[in-house]
């Protein structure tokens, strides 16, 4: 019995990726990547796989379930495979960088591999580009990255874009400022992760609030006015009046572009500092993008950063597929000068090597769409007599 079969089975959630789906990605990336680099946004290329500390220290703590452990033969120390590229440039930022002029704009691109996945992403490894801005603590540099990621996904032909604002330290700090207690603190934050409004309630005059939160989510004008009636404590206030000064950036920059504000949502954002985001395409699985303000510690004073990731899987079901490229047949025996001269002019070229009968056949079984013949390219089935 052939073992092909079973060769050919793959682990749950590490798909290959065949053409032409695996060349429109690599397409994808490198035209974001020139997008960021057009707005001095520099590239890096961090480590596939790091020893376990590095990529488990500072952003990192919250994602040590989801990544893969091996050991390293050579130290005998333990390595994890990235489940994110962020931490890694957290890290190179706080030491291989530490001396580059602030503020520091680095790109990445590349796969991560993840332990398990999710509802909305059942896949254990894809692809993430990204962008960090470090270095600076305002308003500006949290509109700048979203700006920046809306406008690429806007630039690959993403319709329906929608950008989703969260600031994850706002519960927090409402919370401590009306001095709660750990257990009720706990309790109203898996109320407040399942919309539970009757379950928030029920937690006092802290609750109570928090309902009113819960339920301002929506259209970020109309979703401010209602959370700026509020009476919330001045940590909290600090919070959502950053939210807004974001908000009325990008908006005044992309008036066409959607915002919505979530005031209470954490999830997924467990090591974020301040104003966070995730974009969405109307009627497409899965977030585009997520990113957000976070710390970089650097050994000392931890430093103001805030990036946003990508996730190839979902911006390529969200951005329409270019035309395919022209192929064109080179029968066995056509001068490597013409062919040099044809790719100059766009065409992909698939050479003959042997001689054939029927040039046009050939062409239609090697998938082109047009065979040189007399001199001319000619279309598949219009080759004539």
């Amino acid at each position: 019995m052939s073992e092909l079969p079973h060769r050919a089975l793959l682990p749950a959630g590490f798909p290959d990726v065949l053409p032409p789906d695996a060349g429109r990605e690599a397409q994808v990336v490198e035209s974001l990547m020139g997008m960021f680099a057009s707005q001095g946004y520099e590239r890096v290329k961090p480590a596939l796989v790091e020893f376990e500390e590095s990529l488990l220290g500072g952003v990192g703590a919250t994602m040590s379930q989801d990544m893969f452990r091996i050991m390293d033969p050579i130290s005998q120390r333990m390595m994890a495979v990235r489940t994110d590229v962020t931490v890694q440039i957290a890290r190179i930022a706080g030491s291989r960088l530490r001396c580059a002029p602030r503020p520091l704009r680095l790109s990445y691109a590349g796969q991560v591999l993840r332990v398990r996945g999710s509802d909305l992403r059942p896949e254990r490894q894809f692809g993430q580009v990204g962008a960090e801005l470090i270095g600076a603590d305002r308003a500006e540099a949290e509109a700048e990255v979203a700006l920046l990621a809306a406008q690429a996904l806007r630039e690959l032909g993403v319709q329906a874009l929608c950008l989703d604002l969260t600031v994850p330290p706002l519960v927090p700090a409402l919370l401590e400022a009306l001095d709660i207690g750990a257990e009720a603190r706990a309790a109203l934050r898996r109320a407040l992760d399942r919309k539970d409004a009757a379950a928030v309630a029920a937690q006092g005059d802290a609750g109570r609030l928090l309902v009113h939160l819960l339920g301002a989510g929506g259209l970020v004008s109309d979703a401010l006015k209602t959370a700026q009636r509020l009476d919330l404590p001045p940590p909290a206030r600090v919070h959502l009046d950053r939210l807004a000064a974001v908000a009325e950036l990008v908006g005044s920059a992309m008036p066409d572009l959607t915002i919505t504000a979530d005031f209470v949502e954490h999830r997924g954002f467990e090591y974020h500092a301040g104003v966070s985001l995730t974009l969405f395409a109307r009627g497409v699985r899965g977030e585009l993008g997520r990113g957000g303000r976070y710390l970089v510690d650097d050994g000392g004073a931890d430093e103001p950063a805030v990036g946003v990731t990508l996730f190839m899987d979902t911006v390529l079901r969200a951005s329409p597929a270019p035309p395919p490229q022209r192929r064109l047949y080179l029968p066995h025996g056509t001068p490597r000068e013409e062919g040099r001269h044809l790719r100059s002019r766009g065409w992909a070229t698939v050479a003959g090597l042997a001689p054939v009968a029927d040039p046009a056949d050939e062409a239609r079984r090697l998938a082109c769409s047009h065979v040189w013949r007399d001199g001319r390219a000619t279309a598949v089935g219009e080759e004539g007599g």
